[in-house]
């Protein structure tokens, strides 16, 4: 399995790392950290060296409660480090809803758009198609700051691979080759802590659909539940998640702490080799 985008063939043969880049001063981790164009940047080169396999850039806050920002305010927050990071020689990811953004990082160089209302909303599915980038559709209900009044669910993991094989199908039928398609349960959107692991439970179930699965468990409020950690000591918890994820079938993990990501998936695959190596 590969995924297409502008300027990469992603090739899905071994689990990617996604690292997390928010130029925000509310996201739920790390708010305030990288607003500053300078400071996200050298985080781009950092998570770069550290081997992200690709850079997720956002400018609008997705955390549960969180407020709308307009779309020229968003585009101010990431332009000058969306221009820095394609320079970085590994695909870029712009996290955002709005058509505006979107057409603007495309136009700016931008590999992929991952969009956490999975091309809804009007002129979004346009924005994209024609342009060559790689989409991530996720699954949501409602806007972050009404999503978790709405996490009722009769067999989660039926109506989160229900909704997005019908996104799937209306990219597909605007035109959208299929190998520029990913899918993303999302984890945290509007799903309780039960919903969560139920989903996580049953996720190979996804797979079915025939597109690469993108998940993010980082840091999230689920981990904290069961762990009751505070949220900047989950690392432990999120990669037992992260490896949970790639045994069921995730094909990209996004994640904030990227070093320590990428030496757990190497162990996954070192031990996953040995199990299929002939004897002597």
């Amino acid at each position: 399995m590969h995924w297409q985008t502008r300027r990469f063939h992603i090739d899905l043969s071994r689990p990617r790392v996604m690292g997390i880049v928010n130029v925000t001063p509310d996201s739920f981790s790390d708010g305030g950290r990288h607003d500053d164009s300078r400071a996200a940047v050298a985080h781009c080169e950092r998570l770069v060296a550290e081997g992200a396999d690709i850079l997720d850039i956002g400018g609008e806050s997705t955390r549960p409660g969180a407020p709308r920002v307009a779309a020229d305010d968003e585009w101010a927050r990431i332009a000058p480090v969306l221009a820095a990071a394609v320079t970085l020689g590994v695909p870029v990811s712009v996290d955002t809803c709005k058509p505006e953004v979107m057409r603007r990082a495309l136009d700016a160089g931008a590999d992929i758009v991952n969009d956490v209302q999975a091309l809804q909303l009007p002129g979004a599915l346009a924005a994209v198609v024609g342009s060559g980038a790689g989409v991530c559709l996720m699954h949501m209900r409602g806007e972050p700051a009404s999503m978790m009044a709405l996490a009722d669910y009769g067999d989660v993991v039926a109506e989160v691979g229900d909704f997005l094989a019908q996104r799937a199908e209306a990219v597909l039928d605007a035109g959208f080759p299929r190998e520029c398609i990913a899918l993303d349960p999302g984890y945290g959107f509007a799903k309780t802590a039960d919903h969560n692991l139920r989903l996580l439970a049953g996720q190979q179930r996804l797979t079915a659909l025939g597109y690469p699965l993108l998940v993010g468990w980082s840091r999230k409020r689920t981990l904290g539940d069961i762990t009751g950690r505070p949220v900047e000591q989950r690392l432990p918890a999120s990669l037992a998640a992260a490896l949970r994820a790639v045994s069921a079938g995730a094909s990209v993990i996004r994640v904030h702490d990227v070093a320590a990501t990428v030496d757990a998936l190497k162990v996954w695959a070192a031990v996953d080799a040995a199990k299929i190596a002939p004897t002597a």
